[in-house]
């Protein structure tokens, strides 16, 4: 899975056009950065940015964009209706996909150092990367705001987390830390302001007093009227979109606006959304109402559809869903080859790919023609009496020929890391140490990717056999070839595990991969005999 951390920093400045244009164009950039959205406030005479990218990028274009910033943005002459720090004010890193909130908080450690040291103003971590509890919550570091740093950045308990303990005039004193992603999101009611608001203090977290909390977690919400609509709206901010997502969100809604004889008419998102919350939302609807989907396009669909997502405005997938509007792709040049060209690469002069991709290829192949079967055996009138069981047995073949397809490139990129070790200096014998080991963590790795096919492949074992017993006979030579090919990929990725396995000297890690290839290996000749022996009884 790519790495995507989105960076969503604001600047005190919301008026001139030229320093909000050049904040944008020192993101883009940046190499591995996708600037998603510019969002400039006059009256509040800050900038709100939205950009995305990998670890490394993200880190990258935000110091340069505070660097732009803070070499345009006097706070000396800055006056604004929202509560300021510094030229760069806050600037939170939040996890999207392959990422967790420590990785988040290792990007701003990163980042604040940078600028404490490089241009040399204060700065303070927040949210997550705090460990102070007293300067945790950005309103207590903010606190008298740019205003009051001067008297306050001198005190030991403000000394700042990076950078000089000193008041900088020009550029303030910048936040920054992680925070988990928020997700702005709407529920139509047709009703009025109050009735909306009732429904928020009953769903929020806060609710209504101490005494009477609300009904969900990491939920912040009010009602209000929108004229534009000609609608009441319950104005909800999800914290925590794992603890409470959009779809738990919706279905209290409409049951609190039921149960005072109120529609709900459709949902609205503000700004962005992952693509996990959106796909948690559609197993939820899958499982609640007994329904068989795997298609990734037709699982928005279905979210869209349920939650009325388009009610306002039509939601448009490639610009709501982040992952969807920064265009990831997969990085899987050979996997991403026509038939031909896979073939001819293979042919050439070249080491790779070779065996390794090729039983990566072949496994993925065997899953998919089991696949296959199962889909030959569901959704026609002639094999309704199978629906139950081709539901249950479709989905493990169909997500390990997904997992397959990724290790075609796995194989050839496998030795990336022996290689570097072997460029490393070996001039003294704390050297050659170190490249020893460095070389022999890199044949480990090389060891893993046909070993992970393997382990794949094995797993595929149980539904090909029941496939083999209950789907329409006119597949049983789809799934007799599928399951030689399941047989073969493995046996070929315990080939490129075994040739290998010579170069490691740790004979415990030796001893273990041998034992479990010889066991995945035994297990594949049995299960294609067991198969070829119930379809040769299916004639």
């Amino acid at each position: 899975m790519r790495k995507i951390v989105e960076c969503v920093p604001n600047i005190s400045e919301g008026r001139d056009e030229s320093i909000i244009n050049a904040c944008a164009d020192a993101v883009r950039g940046v190499e591995g950065a996708t600037l998603l959205d510019v969002d400039p406030g006059k009256s509040t005479n800050r900038t709100v940015f939205t950009f995305v990218g990998d670890p490394d990028s993200i880190v990258e274009a935000a110091f340069q964009f505070a660097k732009m910033a803070y070499s345009l943005i006097d706070m000396t002459k800055h006056s604004g209706a929202h509560p300021r720090m510094g030229a760069v004010d806050v600037v939170p890193f939040v996890p999207v996909a392959g990422v967790t909130t420590a990785d988040c908080v290792e990007c701003s450690k990163r980042f604040g150092k940078r600028v404490g040291e490089e241009l040399g103003v204060p700065v303070y971590l927040y949210e997550e990367a705090s460990t102070n509890p007293d300067r945790k919550a950005l309103k207590q570091i903010r606190a008298g705001e740019y205003e009051g740093i001067k008297n306050k950045i001198i005190k030991p308990e403000w000394k700042p987390d990076y950078g000089p303990q000193e008041f900088v005039p020009r550029s303030g004193a910048t936040v920054t830390g992680s925070r988990f992603f928020l997700i702005a999101y709407n529920v139509n009611i047709l009703g009025t302001k109050e009735q909306a608001h009732r429904i928020a203090l009953n769903i929020r977290e806060q609710g209504r007093s101490a005494d009477e909390p609300g009904r969900l977690k990491a939920i912040k919400a009010i009602g209000w009227y929108v004229d534009e609509y000609n609608m009441a709206q319950v104005s909800i901010n999800l914290d925590n979109y794992k603890i409470t997502p959009p779809h738990i969100v919706f279905e209290e809604c409409v049951k609190d606006a039921g149960e005072m004889n109120l529609a709900a008419a459709g949902s609205e998102l503000v700004g962005l959304i992952p693509l996990e919350a959106m796909l948690m939302a559609a197993d939820y609807y899958i499982q609640k109402e007994n329904l068989f989907i795997i298609d990734e396009k037709q699982k928005i669909r279905l979210v869209v559809e349920r939650l009325g997502l388009s009610s306002v405005s039509p939601f448009i997938p490639e610009k709501r869903i982040i992952e969807y509007m920064i265009g990831t792709k997969r990085n899987e040049p050979l996997a991403s080859l026509t038939v031909r060209e896979f073939i001819e690469l293979v042919g050439a002069r070249t080491s790779a790919p070779g065996g390794g991709s090729v039983s990566a290829l072949i496994a993925s192949l065997g899953a998919a023609l089991g696949a296959m079967m199962g889909w030959m055996s569901y959704g026609s009138k002639k094999f309704e009496h199978l629906d139950k069981d081709m539901r249950r047995l479709i989905p493990p073949l169909h997500e390990n020929m997904e997992k397959l397809i990724p290790m075609i490139d796995a194989d050839t990129n496998a030795f990336n890391d022996y290689m570097n070790a072997m460029k490393l200096p070996k001039n003294t014998d704390a050297e050659k140490k170190i490249r020893n080991e460095k070389m022999q963590d890199g044949l480990k790795k090389a060891i893993n990717v046909p070993l992970g096919v393997m382990r794949i492949a094995d797993l595929c074992w149980p539904e090909m056999k029941e496939l083999a017993k209950l789907g329409n006979a006119n597949s049983a030579s789809d799934l007799a070839v599928g399951a030689k090919s399941l047989e073969t990929g493995i046996w070929g990725a315990k080939k490129n595990v075994e040739i290998n396995l010579v170069q490691i000297t740790d004979e415990n890690f030796k001893k273990d991969v041998v034992k479990e290839a010889d066991e995945i290996m035994n297990r594949a000749v049995m299960n294609l005999a067991e198969i070829e022996k119930i379809l040769e009884g299916r004639k």
